[in-house]
């Protein structure tokens, strides 16, 4: 498999893992089917990355950050659950598995996201590099998509200011997914998030043809000694103008 398919094969894998223990542990307790889902899925896609590309680093949520990654070539960024509380939660499918690949330019320098790919298992839908169309423009007000416990000031702003309307989800794989696939318009985040969170949609939503920058406009730049990175806007690229008149004054 080149570095796109396997990708796409361990994102739906870990996928397969977690709803099949999503199953098992159903009379559960929420917490614990969120503990042994994150646990799981770590587990599952540390064994198959080192068995498929044993010299490349990893970054996961889930593990202990290995200072190795700052002087690897190639780095697999990985989210074992995204929105691990949509996951806990019987029924809800927004949530997702993200495995990316970040690799330095043929002189050591640099980097960039080269593959990707998200898993949304409840929905049976994986959307991988490097083949991805984003759906067609749909007509109407843009619909900005946010968290459905916790919108960030900045997106209802956003949202006022393009006059849309607001779409509730759960994980930022789910909601980046979403603009994929042409249910939403505008993704803004700006409450914290990790590399983790966005490297996988961000590298299937470039590859879609979406605008992905940081809230400032600025390019989100990967494997950094501390894995924060706060914010992002994943838009269709007529909106990114107009989004970032209104980000960037944050």
């Amino acid at each position: 498999m080149d570095d796109h398919e396997l990708a796409a094969f361990l994102a739906t894998s870990a996928g397969t893992l977690l709803l099949d223990l999503r199953d098992e542990l159903a009379d559960a307790e929420p917490a614990a089917r969120k503990s042994a889902g994150d646990r799981r899925s770590h587990e599952f896609l540390m064994e198959a990355l080192s068995a498929a590309r044993p010299d490349d680093a990893v970054l996961s949520e889930e593990g202990s950050d290995d200072p190795v990654r700052l002087t690897a070539q190639r780095v697999w960024i990985v989210d074992p659950v995204d929105g691990t509380r949509e996951y806990s939660e019987l029924g809800r499918v927004d949530w997702a598995v993200h495995v990316a690949l970040w690799q330095r330019d043929a002189h050591g320098v640099g980097g960039e996201l080269i593959a990707g790919a998200v898993a949304l298992p409840a929905q049976h839908v994986t959307l991988s590099t490097p083949n991805v169309v984003a759906a067609a423009k749909t007509f109407g007000s843009p619909r900005v998509v946010v968290s459905r416990t916790r919108p960030p000031s900045l997106a209802l702003e956003v949202q006022q200011a393009l006059g849309g309307v607001l779409v509730e989800m759960g994980s930022a794989g789910a909601k980046v997914c979403a603009v994929v696939q042409g249910l939403a318009d505008v993704y803004v985040h700006a409450g914290g998030q990790y590399e983790w969170d966005s490297a996988a949609p961000v590298a299937v939503a470039t590859a879609a043809g979406l605008h992905c920058s940081r809230i400032d406009g600025s390019p989100l730049v990967y494997n950094q000694a501390s894995p924060y990175l706060p914010d992002l806007v994943v838009c269709r690229p007529e909106l990114a103008d107009s989004v970032l008149a209104v980000t960037a004054r944050a």
